[in-house]
């Protein structure tokens, strides 16, 4: 297959065509609809988030999936990202073996510590322990993922002795770290011997490049599996460059203010957002032509083997967003193709 394109949502609530905000019931029917169409135009890969805060409507990607599933035949499903820290990963293994099941051997799951801390007090985890939670129960998941019997013991769950999982999937179980840039986590993923997936979400994606070169080189020391390195950034693809702006400026404004009043970032602007639109920056927003020219580039400069674009965000309406998605799957993934092609 070569490059892989996916499509990633965090299940933003968004507005009607009336303006007013839709139900979280309302939203979530519609990321059905987006992920039908995506499959129906070639999309590779469909990512739902995990959030537990009134902007998102998922909280339970893997119900959604489920759903998903049954009405699509080929695209691949998983998370962006699951949060493991607060969940427990004998849960998580069996949620997405049994949609492995039901999708016919099409579940991946990406595993992350999250960027918003809310499921932590709400399941009763200590942020104290927010490294040592991840770390222990990326080891316990990687252990499973050999479905075999599992004789683990740490510190922040109960210890299993030759204990069996089920149910068992057909071939595997892909498996995705969501890593935001540090050189840590990094060498965590290539350790363990599982993908990497960089959420470039500011900023040129040139400067991931040293992540991608220390991914391939630690898992060239550790010894362990290699896998096509992927990412993660946000984007909306409209006729125009202008139509494209115009559209997607006020959901990324709304969000971007959002999480900056709890953050203390500054207000969001035009002014920044058309320079996050630019060749410097990590907004993926335009034309067909200006999106695929820029994924090309992206892919060509870190050697990737898949790129998503998270193609919602904030409170931007579910008619622009299926235009967006037929775009993408119509006319920017073979462009991308052939940019690509003619450079090799």
């Amino acid at each position: 297959m070569g490059i892989e394109f996916g499509l990633d949502t965090f299940g933003d609530i968004t507005r009607g065509e009336d303006g007013e905000l839709l139900s979280g019931a309302q939203t979530i029917r519609n990321i059905v609809s987006q992920a039908e169409l995506a499959d129906s135009v070639g999309v590779h890969f469909f990512g739902v988030g995990e959030h537990h805060r009134p902007e998102f409507a998922v909280s339970s990607p893997e119900m959604v999936l489920a759903a998903i599933a049954a009405r699509t035949e080929s695209i691949r499903l998983g998370t962006a990202v699951t949060v493991l820290s607060s969940d427990d990963p004998v849960r998580v293994f069996e949620r997405f073996a049994t949609l492995d099941a039901i999708s016919n051997g099409r579940a991946e799951v990406v595993l992350g510590r999250g960027s918003f801390i809310e499921s932590f007090p709400l399941f009763g985890y200590d942020l104290r322990d927010y490294d040592a939670l991840f770390e222990q129960k990326l080891e316990l998941f990687v252990e499973l993922l050999k479905e075999e019997p599992v004789t683990w013991s740490g510190t922040m769950r109960a210890s299993l002795e030759n204990a069996n999982v089920f149910p068992k999937t057909e071939k595997g179980l892909r498996t995705w770290v969501g890593v935001g840039g540090s050189p840590e986590s990094v060498v965590r993923v290539a350790r363990h011997g599982l993908g990497l997936m960089l959420a470039i979400i500011g900023g040129p994606a040139i400067r991931f490049k040293p992540f991608v070169d220390l991914y391939h080189r630690s898992v060239a020391s550790f010894g362990t599996a290699s896998h096509p390195v992927s990412v993660h950034s946000p984007g909306h693809i409209a006729e125009t460059d202008a139509e494209a702006w115009d559209a997607a400026y006020s959901g990324f404004e709304a969000m971007n203010d959002t999480i900056g009043r709890e953050r203390g970032w500054p207000a969001y602007s035009r002014a920044r957002f058309q320079n996050d639109v630019g060749p410097e920056g990590a907004l993926y927003v335009g034309s067909p032509d200006r999106v695929a020219a820029k994924i090309a580039d992206t892919v060509t400069m870190l050697g990737l083997g898949r790129f998503d674009l998270k193609y919602a965000t904030g409170t931007m309406s579910h008619e622009s967003m299926m235009r967006s998605i037929e775009l993408y799957g119509t006319e920017v993934i073979p462009r991308v193709r052939r940019l690509l092609d003619a450079r090799d």
